[in-house]
């Protein structure tokens, strides 16, 4: 089998190859390429490849349909909405993914957000750099919260776990909730939660019921203390409403991980302009434990698809 990685999987050199040794061992050759979205170039690496390996660049199905012993895509990512998914099936081809590898990586940012965003952290760290107070900036107190976590798959859960430690009281909304959730969360109607929720994190999956989730309507069922966390998938939050809603104070804080589009975003963008938000370039998955672990995943998904036992399975 030809496999063909895509983009780098954020780890050194030396973790990439031991985790290729063992397939390249048993005859299988394995190429790995630099970054680069355009499609042609994808082509050109990835035409005649059994097995295409990414991360969370686009992959177009003009390059799926293009590579004509394409049996298998390994996406080293959570979310799949990057790839083209219709493409793949199209034309026959497995799909998995790395799920897991970063449930605690991203939790742990939720989390770091909402502490900044309580505690004032990025205004109390200009004060002190210019020689002044926390005058008017004393913030609260994340286990005196109510959190709304929407999503309780792996990572929702997680985060929820780590609320629950804190003393938050956490509630939650899910299509489907989780009989491992008992004892952790309440679940709830969406708009109960998001009234009754100081702080509302997203971890849900982006689908068709989940773009937009966040729009102009249900921002106005929010208290005007409410905090907003995303760090699922970008388009399921309206970016121009929440930053409308955060300029007009109707809401009180926002940390984001994800937009529309991967990083780096336009100048223009209007969460970088809004009062009170915390942004990141979608780092939430990239830990170091974390890169490590999904290098390991996505050759075990190889190892296990060779020997017809699929995991993590998409299509």
């Amino acid at each position: 089998m030809k496999i063909v990685l895509l983009e780098s999987l954020g780890v050194p050199q030396e973790v990439l190859e031991e985790c290729a040794k063992p397939l390249i061992d048993a005859g299988h050759s394995f190429t790995a390429y630099p970054k680069d979205t355009d499609p042609k170039v994808q082509i050109e690496r990835a035409k005649d490849a059994d097995v295409i390996m990414l991360a969370n660049m686009p992959l177009k199905g003009e390059v799926i349909s293009a590579c004509d012993n394409l049996k298998y895509i390994d996406i080293a990512f959570t979310g799949v909405d990057h790839v083209d998914l219709e493409a793949a099936k199209a034309k026959g081809v497995k799909v998995s993914n790395a799920a897991g590898y970063s449930t605690q990586a991203v939790a742990e940012l939720s989390i770091a957000m909402m502490i900044s965003l309580l505690r004032n952290v990025p205004q109390v760290e200009a004060r002190c750099r210019a020689c002044q107070t926390k005058d008017g900036l004393v913030g609260s107190e994340l286990g005196s919260k109510t959190v709304g976590i929407i999503g309780t798959g792996a990572i929702g859960l997680r985060t929820a776990q780590l609320c629950k430690a804190f003393g938050c009281k956490v509630i939650a909304n899910a299509p489907h909730p989780k009989k491992e959730a008992e004892g952790i969360v309440e679940y709830v109607d969406l708009e109960t939660l998001l009234k009754e929720s100081d702080i509302i994190s997203l971890h849900c999956p982006l689908n068709d019921s989940s773009r937009g989730l966040i729009n102009k309507e249900r921002i106005a069922l929010m208290k005007p203390t409410a905090i907003v966390i995303n760090a699922a998938r970008g388009p399921v939050v309206d970016s121009q409403a929440l930053a409308d809603a955060l300029n007009e104070g109707r809401i009180a804080g926002a940390g984001i991980d994800v937009f529309e589009v991967e990083p780096p975003l336009d100048v223009n963008h209007p969460l970088l302009h809004s009062k009170n938000t915390i942004v990141t370039p979608h780092v939430a998955f990239a830990s170091a434990e974390s890169m490590e672990a999904r290098c390991h995943i996505v050759f075990d998904n190889i190892t296990k698809w060779l020997a017809g036992e699929q995991v993590n399975v998409i299509l």
